[in-house]
């Protein structure tokens, strides 16, 4: 049997931030990845020789400064070929919307009338959403429990909260757990202007804009400024900066290595067996999987009732697909500069639009007039393709992960048809110019990564499954009940994307656990 201090379950951003920290703090630390490289949700596809898309995640919007700092990422080839790309709210009719450094306008230069509203309004949820990025870079606070360290906690957010005024404090509590359809309607008309501001609170759920405490989601996906980046050399390029940081600090990572059993003893962690039957002896397992996969590993009968019960109600159920086109040509949107080419895509036409995607999703049905967010990375930086080629990147909304007819190649087909054939409208010739394709579905999705319902955040990003409630009460300070074992990934506490916040909160918890019993 080989030693650790500890494993962690997945080489995805999460699971290698956490082994990067806790390497750098002593520790040796072992990555299981069961699939044959390491990346995750960052992972890249080659969808022909030379021609290189991100499989699933894109863009960076909440991968920070001090995050990147703290791994030591610009060490290892994480800079930005965009810093702060601007965004394209694609509108059927042609009249796009350009939102660009805090700015709103019409594609050809025009005034939006809504523009002054818009930058009010954004300016206001930018300075909450600071608040909640000061929130996303600890363990929240237990719900019961916690002592007077957590009640300091939770003291210190609430007058941080306090000290941004009144005024504002009573408009935070008012928006917080509003629904976006009602809480931007109120200030601005329905239209693609509004459509990106629901399409970002709603990215990857199992709801509509009007659902409660979507505005909440809105703000966790505004904590850096509401800033997307492209990294350069592609997403596959930050799987490996993360991979080469986490290795320099004395990680070692295995990959094609699939976990079979968590081992208990006495209520204790004691190591890992893994598909093969081989056995690895560690003090502390940190998982990069969702609360019911690990709890299956470590035995169902180490739980009480009631914490089963809790993680069986965390809503999974996935709505997203994600569609990857080679292209002979670069694409271009009619009635848009070639400069903003390389921005990113949006369409959402409208709140309304996006409600009545939500309920076809909810019926089993494919979209009509699908809804995505769409980049060409090539554009940006023409080092991820060869001869002249170019990648559509396409995260594809409302895509049911339980199709009514049944999900097989055929409805794979379809949905790529849907993808081009919308694409083909606003930017006449993509459709002759696809070479390849690649149509991952929601199931795809959970079959690869293992994500509950192929849902990308391994649970609803919504009011009463973050902050404290996140994944479930019991579990908010990524410890469970068996010593030991710790929950490090998207399901955890601030939850997904790619912020490497759930791993570095994870193995803190890990190193404060230690520092109190060698107290």
């Amino acid at each position: 049997m080989s030693n650790y201090d500890t494993i962690i379950i997945g080489a995805g951003h999460n699971g290698l931030a956490a082994a990067t920290r806790l390497a750098q703090s002593g520790q040796k630390v072992l990555v299981l990845e069961q699939a044959a490289t390491p990346g995750g949700a960052i992972a890249q596809s080659e969808l022909e020789p030379g021609v290189f898309a991100p499989r699933f995640a894109h863009l960076l919007m909440g991968l920070g400064t001090p995050e990147i700092k703290a791994l030591g990422l610009q060490d290892h080839g994480c800079t930005p070929a965009v810093s702060d790309m601007p965004t394209i709210a694609l509108c059927p009719t042609g009249r796009h919307v350009v939102l660009q450094g805090g700015t709103v306008h019409y594609a050809d230069g025009t005034p939006h009338p809504d523009a002054a509203q818009y930058q009010a309004l954004t300016k206001r949820l930018t300075k909450f959403a600071a608040g909640i990025a000061q929130i996303s870079r600890q363990a929240p606070p237990a719900l019961t429990g916690g002592g007077w360290r957590q009640a300091l906690d939770l003291g210190k957010i609430g007058l941080n909260m306090r000290l941004q005024g009144k005024d504002d404090l009573r408009e935070f509590m008012r928006v917080a757990l509003s629904n976006v359809y009602d809480a931007v309607l109120d200030e601005i008309t329905d239209g693609p202007l509004a459509g990106v501001l629901g399409f970002d609170a709603i990215l990857g759920g199992h709801m509509g804009p009007r659902a409660p405490g979507t505005m909440l989601s809105l703000l966790t996906r505004m904590r850096e400024g509401a800033r997307r980046s492209l990294p350069k050399g592609g997403m596959g390029a930050l799987a490996a900066s993360f991979t080469n940081a986490a290795i320099a600090a004395g990680v070692e990572i295995r990959c094609n290595s699939k976990v079979f059993e968590i081992s208990v003893a006495n209520d204790q962690v004691t190591g890992i067996v893994l598909q093969d039957g081989s056995r690895l002896a560690c003090d502390q397992v940190l998982s990069s999987l969702d609360p019911k996969t690990t709890m299956h590993l470590s035995h169902i009968l180490h739980y009480d009732a009631e914490m089963v019960r809790r993680v069986r109600h965390i809503r999974t159920k996935g709505a997203v697909a994600k569609v990857n086109l080679a292209l002979s040509n670069a694409p271009k949107i009619t009635g848009l500069d070639e400069s903003l080419a390389a921005a990113r895509w949006v369409m959402a036409p409208s709140m309304d639009a996006l409600e009545l995607g939500y309920n076809g999703a909810k019926y089993g049905r494919l979209p009509d007039d699908v809804i995505f967010e769409a980049v060409v990375p090539s554009l940006s930086d023409p080092s991820i393709t060869t001869g002249g080629h170019h990648v559509l990147s396409a995260i594809v909304q409302y895509v049911p992960y339980e199709l009514k007819q049944g999900w097989d190649t055929n409805s794979n087909t379809d949905l790529g048809n849907r993808v081009i054939a919308a694409l083909d409208k606003v930017a006449p010739g993509l459709a002759d110019s696809v070479t390849a394709r690649e149509v991952i579905s929601p199931q795809d999705i959970e079959i690869e990564t293992g994500a509950p319902g192929g849902h990308w955040h391994h649970g609803e990003l919504i009011a009463d499954q973050m902050l404290m409630m996140r994944p479930a009460p019991g579990m908010e300070r990524y410890a469970l009940p068996v010593s030991g074992l710790f929950l490090c990934g998207a399901s955890a506490h601030p939850g997904g994307d790619v912020t490497a916040l759930p791993g570095l909160n994870a193995a803190d918890a890990v190193l404060a656990g230690l520092k109190r019993k060698a107290a």
